[in-house]
């Protein structure tokens, strides 16, 4: 549907933080001011002693989902909203996010420009990670990145990496990252990886504290699919940081763009290089 049509919105607060229970009130009278019903995440309302909504629920029965806290929280809210195929806005609590850009001060003026047509939705690529636990296929989105890494500190790990099904590289080290275009100012960019427009319909491959001179990151199209699995040693496989699954000797995962995108509200002159220049002093 059109921004300029939604009626009603689910809020979903930074977790552990009940101190933003005066915050969520601003915004509910915000929205409510511009007739918007808004309703609750049912853990974000039992934080702040508030009425909420089972998460599925919020989704099915919201325009937009608006989270009110920082990137975490946003990222968290994708990841799990991804399925009911929702619009996303990210109004930070604290300092400046990359992803998270809305002051709540500027929510009444941002609210007006949603209704008015005059902000951008942009549509970002996000991982699908598919793997087996308990001899069941598991599922999972990432954001950001996927990691597999070694089990044990005192360890390296061999990551055995296929491309279309097609034998890619052998990584020997502390792991692998691979990480959306959204993702690669993150852990990607600490590791050395390129930093990729958000926009685009790619992936990178980058290598974790290598054993080698010659293993260096790599950008793949976005409609290549890849394997990876680690023959000699246990892994560990962590989505978006937030989640950790235990992989044992010679399992694979499965690694590729999903079809679907996600929808992220922006202000109509969003700059993803300013936010650059802000947050890691790009260009100085």
């Amino acid at each position: 549907m059109s921004l300029k049509r939604i009626k009603k919105v689910g809020v979903v607060l930074r977790p552990s933080t009940p101190e933003l229970k005066e915050h969520y009130y601003k915004l509910e009278r915000i929205f409510t001011k511009h007739k918007i019903d808004v309703n609750l995440d049912s853990v974000s309302g039992g934080m702040i002693g508030v009425m909420g909504m089972e998460f599925d629920l919020l989704c099915e029965s919201s325009d937009i989902l608006v989270t009110l806290g920082g990137d975490g929280t946003l990222i968290s809210a994708i990841r799990r909203s991804f399925k009911h195929d929702i619009p996303v806005l990210g109004v930070y609590a604290g300092t400046l996010g990359f992803l998270a850009d809305i002051k709540l001060d500027e929510l009444d003026t941002f609210v007006t420009k949603i209704l008015q047509g005059e902000v951008r939705v942009d549509e970002r690529s996000i991982l699908e990670a598919t793997f087996t636990q308990d001899a069941k296929e598991i599922k999972q989105y990432a954001f950001n990145d996927i990691v597999l890494t070694r089990h044990s500190v005192s360890n390296m790990i061999h990551v055995e990496t296929l491309v279309d099904r097609k034998a890619f590289n052998t990584y020997f080290g502390d792991g692998v990252i691979i990480s959306t275009p959204t993702g690669s100012t993150a852990y990607n960019l600490s590791a050395g990886g390129p930093v990729l427009f958000p926009l685009t319909n790619v992936f990178a491959l980058t290598p974790i504290c290598p054993h080698s001179l010659t293993q260096r990151p790599v950008v793949l199209p976005g409609e290549f699919s890849i394997e990876m699995k680690t023959p000699k040693e246990r892994a560990l496989l962590i989505i978006d940081g937030q989640d950790k699954y235990e992989l044992e000797q010679d399992e694979s995962v499965h690694i590729n763009l999903a079809k679907k995108r996600v929808r992220l509200i922006h202000r109509e002159e969003f700059n993803y290089f300013d936010v650059l220049k802000e947050k890691l002093g790009w260009g100085e």
